[in-house]
């Protein structure tokens, strides 16, 4: 029986629900040797469509991915699999489920032809869906949810979601090339901005300490885009989560991808809040922007600190996070104040030579004479950003 919280749903008397099952029961029994699933009748777009909730154990058997292979997109219902896409899935779930905590997959949408299935129609839209043994529902937008569903009920975690059921939109249609297009329609959504999907992110490891940094490092509160993937200049924003993220993962690990899942939210951050706060205060690149609220800043002052400081664009934190992490002590949680001030003496502007030919290049045909530098943000560029800072400071 499904269990329901009763907080949220209004109770039906017991003398309700005995009706109910003598009546829903027989349907049950008749067809006890196919799949039947409680539904929802709804129609979108010219289509009929179903919405019912199968176990994880049923995907198997029933659901089927028919992926283009290749190079011919007209080999398959939809775009080739990506490559660990499918296991990123699987170890989110396996993540999630191991610690107790809430996770969810969207609804998969998949397609068959009318005439392969029953629908037995209670009215206001209420039915019971029976799908015959050998039919199989094919996908046509969720292949990669429905590979790491079928992956955990066959592998050794199955009993992670064992009792859980996944929503499956159905979609009464048997042409193969409106199924095509359907996928194509579906596919049209546009992808999350990284900076929105981290502040979305539960608050724990480098999420936790970017939001922490965010809330109280002055150069950040209130200047950090937390929706975009590039700060929003004519309102005052320098960073996005995303650039933060990567310095907080170099920082600590030297690898600007590390989740940080096992550290600490409040001890890092606090750690990390002292340094920062430590190196932007006697920076002289930043101290003017540290010190200033977002209210007394203009927009002129923004656009000026990117254009002319390394630290206002991704790449420079990323240098900054690196060269932190060369004065961190993992033992006590602790970055070396000496060393962090040696840092803050650099020049952080795009005019040092400490730079050149690494982040900083020239190129030979600005659109602007005045300035003439770009960025690279290539691996090998901030590495040999690194070293040479490490080697005019003697750390090497």
């Amino acid at each position: 029986m499904v269990k329901t919280n009763d907080a949220y749903t209004n109770s039906v008397s017991s003398e309700v629900k005995v009706k109910f099952s003598a009546f829903i029961e027989p349907f049950f029994s008749e067809h006890y040797r196919e799949s039947c699933y409680p539904g929802l009748i709804f129609h979108q777009g010219k289509r009929t469509m179903l919405q019912i909730n199968v176990p994880a154990g049923d995907f198997p058997a029933l659901l089927v991915a028919k992926p283009a292979t290749e190079n011919d997109p007209d080999s398959g219902k939809q775009r080739p699999e990506v490559p660990g896409h499918a296991d990123e899935i699987k170890q989110y779930i396996i993540e999630h489920a191991q610690k107790g905590k809430p996770w969810i997959l969207g609804t998969i949408t998949a397609n068959v032809s009318p005439g392969k299935i029953k629908i037995l129609e209670f009215g206001r839209g209420i039915c019971l869906v029976v799908i015959p043994r050998g039919v199989k529902l094919e996908i046509t937008d969720g292949q990669h949810r429905k590979s790491a569903i079928q992956q955990l009920v066959e592998g050794d975690e199955s009993y992670l979601i064992s009792d859980d059921d996944f929503p499956i939109t159905l979609v009464l249609e048997g042409d193969l090339q409106q199924c095509k297009t359907d996928f194509r329609d579906m596919a049209q959504t546009k992808p999350l901005d990284k900076a929105l999907l981290l502040s979305f992110g539960q608050f724990e490891g480098r999420v936790g300490i970017t939001k922490k940094l965010v809330q109280i490092v002055p150069i950040f509160k209130d200047k950090t885009d937390k929706i975009h993937n590039s700060p929003r200049i004519k309102d005052k924003l320098i960073y996005t989560n995303n650039y933060i993220a990567r310095a907080v993962s170099c920082a600590f690990t030297n690898n600007p991808d590390d989740e940080l899942k096992d550290y600490d939210v409040e001890s890092f951050s606090e750690a990390l809040v002292k340094c920062l706060n430590q190196f932007l205060l006697e920076c002289n690149n930043t101290k003017y922007i540290f010190e200033t609220s977002v209210e007394d800043l203009t927009v002129d002052d923004v656009r000026k600190f990117k254009d002319e400081c390394l630290l206002g664009m991704s790449v420079g934190l990323e240098v900054l996070g690196r060269l932190l992490y060369c004065t961190y002590d993992k033992a006590r949680n602790y970055f070396d104040q000496d060393k962090v001030s040696q840092l803050a003496q650099l020049d952080w502007s795009r005019e040092n030579p400490l730079w050149k030919d690494n982040i900083v290049r020239i190129d030979p045909n600005p659109k602007n004479p005045q300035k003439p530098y770009k960025l690279s943000t290539a691996a090998n560029a901030v590495t040999d950003a690194v070293k040479m800072v490490k080697i005019r400071l003697g750390w090497i």
